[in-house]
């Protein structure tokens, strides 16, 4: 693993020490600093930061005014996935080890580790509830044995929270309980229909924690083994359903959490159900006009969607197009390594298949090494929108690196999005 090193600027501060919080990463060499922001329900405010020594180890002082709350510790770029979350309640230090195949191991707070007790215990119970309805799950004294202790546990764990900042967190997860006995489809019917009933979605605490964004990222994607789109937009509508009585700057970043896991999973017809029915209502009743953009282009630029028409150059549309079965638009600048790159193999690949036709739009700040280029591609149709990252197509077509590709069919319709010439040359060969 790489070594990761965060470049920031960061101004000194002057602490007064009162607790500290501290770690140790392993292995060590894989490490380098240690990032502490404070959490809130609006992202993270930068705190401080720890250089780890020869044994991967840090600690940093907090001072007297330090507010007790959720923080994070950042231990690698990118920070939004290389993060965990840590209580601080103001009157303890915190101390924990580290690594990416264990997680984090909290050795010092009565916080943390009576979360982490908590979550341990209650995937034992979990464990046996599976293991219950996997060998049949008839016995109904069973049954009851095991939701006793399923109930029974998370009482305990709610007494022993009581007055800690964890409090709100054991009582948010707390499970679904039947009363009698219920066959696992009604069980899980259910637990699906019971997932949110004890999360406050309007919970500060709560929102400035991974809680919220965990556990609807696990039931969406973790409640079924092979859900299928009809599943998923169960599973969606049932989120919408918990959080529509929240305020809709909460509801926004949540679905588009899910929105935003759908797209890098390429699946155009459940990322475009978030947006026509929650989430492009909510960006425009909010004003967000950038997520509102982002929306629109990628519901316009999906596959199954008819390209959005431009002038290519003076007097030639893109629907204009006609007699080939295939359009390869290309967009992409003379300014960039990985065009001049890939350009030429695109060139050498459709040498060798028939009816395509490739058009090559330049996205640049001038024309002058642009027409140098374009002299290599004559059998290409080119077109050039200066403005380059400032062009209304970067937009239009949800653009955010050269080159990009899509393969059109005759009418246009968008059929592929690869990723790269090597995505691009894998279609082609498996159409052929």
């Amino acid at each position: 693993m790489k070594k990761l090193i965060f470049a920031f600027i960061l101004l000194p501060t002057l602490l007064i020490a009162q607790h500290k919080i501290s770690g140790t990463f392993s292995p060590a060499e894989d490490y380098t600093y240690a990032f502490l922001y404070e959490a809130t329900p609006d992202g993270a405010n930068y705190v401080n930061r720890a250089q780890l020594d020869s044994l991967g180890n840090f600690s940093l002082s907090l001072d007297e005014t330090a507010k007790a709350g959720i923080y994070k510790i950042v231990y690698a770029i990118p920070p939004e996935e290389n993060n965990f979350d840590l209580v601080y309640n103001g009157k303890e230090d915190v101390n924990f080890t580290f690594s990416l195949d264990k997680g984090v191991d909290f050795t010092e707070s009565s916080e943390n580790k009576l979360w982490d007790s908590y979550l341990n215990s209650m995937d034992v119970v979990n464990q046996t509830i599976s293991n219950f309805y996997t060998k049949g799950g008839t016995d109904k004294t069973a049954f009851a044995s095991i939701f006793k202790t399923l109930k029974e546990t998370q009482q305990s764990y709610e007494d022993l929270a009581k007055g800690k900042l964890v409090e709100a967190f054991i009582k948010a997860n707390k499970p679904y309980i039947p009363e009698a006995y219920e066959d696992l489809p009604t069980y899980s019917k259910s637990l699906k229909a019971n997932f949110f009933k004890n999360v406050d979605f309007n919970d500060s605490f709560l929102q400035s924690s991974s809680l919220i964004t965990d556990r609807i990222s696990g039931f969406v994607f973790g409640m079924s083994a092979n859900p299928d789109n009809k599943t998923y937009m169960s599973h969606v509508d049932i989120v919408a359903d918990a959080i529509k009585d929240s305020d809709a700057k909460v509801q926004s970043p949540l679905l588009e959490l899910l929105w935003q896991e759908f797209k890098r999973r390429e699946n155009h017809d459940m990322a475009n159900y978030i947006s026509d029915k929650y989430l492009l209502a909510i960006a425009k009743s909010t004003e967000n006009k950038i997520l509102e953009q982002q929306l629109t282009s990628y519901k316009n630029t999906s596959i199954g969607a008819i390209a959005p028409d431009f002038e290519i150059k003076p007097n030639l549309k893109l629907s204009e197009l006609k007699g080939d079965n295939f359009y390869v638009l290309i967009f992409w600048s003379s300014g960039c390594g990985h065009c001049l790159n890939e350009l030429p193999k695109v060139k050498t690949l459709f040498d060798n298949i028939s009816g395509t036709k490739v058009i090559a739009y330049g996205l640049e700040n001038d024309s002058v090494n642009w027409s140098e280029e374009i002299k290599k591609y004559p059998d290409f149709i080119h077109g050039i929108g200066l403005g380059k990252w400032e062009n209304p197509l970067v937009q239009t077509f949800a653009i955010a690196a050269t080159p990009t590709y899509f393969v059109l069919d005759a009418n246009k319709k968008i059929i592929a999005k690869p990723y790269d010439f090597e995505g691009l040359e894998a279609f082609f060969n498996s159409s052929n």
